[in-house]
């Protein structure tokens, strides 16, 4: 089957992006980004320090983020992100964004049948990484993973523009799902969604995972006894996406607000 037109043009831009061009050309290639996107650098090595403009998407911090010491059952956000849409499953179903909703099930694909109905009445949040955020993505709390699913599909950006007007945004694009386990045994479901341009995620756990990539049909893959605490780093994209995040009912009280910019390691709530 033919790539679609998406991940053919993030193909093409991947390579330009993973190409160590000379220095002085790579310098000017680093610093038109920063400056054309509004990065802000201050927890991260000086723009020219990265060798391709991928180096630069995934870049490190400097310095690790404070985590909250006291609230054992603090959440935070994993992630540099805005949040598109946040509240309650209802009949199966989430939203992209206000007045755009999509069925869980085929979000989350056949390996992952009936984990719609048992989330049913629980808590969604979407998180938008913008091409100038940090893009790697870490645990928001402690969580057994159980399985991954790679599912592939296309690679439209995940913007505003598109979330307001392509119904099934998320259900088009390739995505990875995370199905999960808190250490009281309840239910989260955790889904990086791909976009246009480099269109790569890693999963620093699954090596086996390659994005964007010849494989039609979805790879699933199971762990045990696979913990990661919270504040993990777990993998990164290569360029901007989406994280959504869906929790059993009863499991957490999320405390964010649609519209507000959060930074990985801030509180956006607590288990229950």
């Amino acid at each position: 089957m033919p790539k679609h037109y998406t991940s053919l043009i993030s193909r093409g831009f991947g390579k330009f992006a993973s190409k160590p061009f000379p220095a002085v050309i790579q310098h000017l290639i680093n610093a038109t980004y920063v400056k054309l996107m509004g990065l802000d650098m201050d927890e991260f090595k000086a723009p020219s320090a990265y060798p391709t403009l991928n180096k630069l998407f995934t870049r490190a911090l400097e310095k690790p983020r404070a985590m909250p010491k006291k609230e054992s059952d603090a959440i935070i956000s994993g992630v540099d992100a805005r949040i598109t849409d946040a509240g309650s499953i209802t009949e199966g179903r989430a939203y992209q964004i206000k007045g755009m909703s999509y069925q869980l099930e085929r979000l989350f694909g056949s390996y992952h049948s009936g984990v719609a109905q048992r989330l049913e009445g629980g808590e969604f949040i979407n998180f938008y990484l913008s091409p100038k955020d940090y893009h790697r993505y870490h645990m928001p709390f402690d969580l057994k993973v159980c399985s991954l699913t790679h599912i592939p599909g296309k690679l439209y950006p995940v913007n505003m523009p598109l979330l307001r007007n392509m119904p099934d945004l998320f259900i088009e694009n390739e995505r990875v799902v995370l199905a999960c386990e808190d250490r009281a045994g309840r239910e989260h479901i955790v889904v990086l969604v791909g976009a246009l341009n480099v269109g790569k995620m890693v999963v620093s756990f699954e090596p086996a995972i390659q994005t964007n990539s010849a494989i039609t049909e979805p790879q699933h893959y199971t762990y045990e006894n696979l913990w990661l605490e919270r504040g993990a780093l777990f993998g990164w994209f290569e360029m901007g996406s989406t994280i959504l995040t869906f929790s059993e009912a009863g499991s957490l009280f999320p405390e964010v607000a649609i519209n507000q910019k959060v930074s990985f390691g801030d509180v956006i709530g607590h288990l229950l």
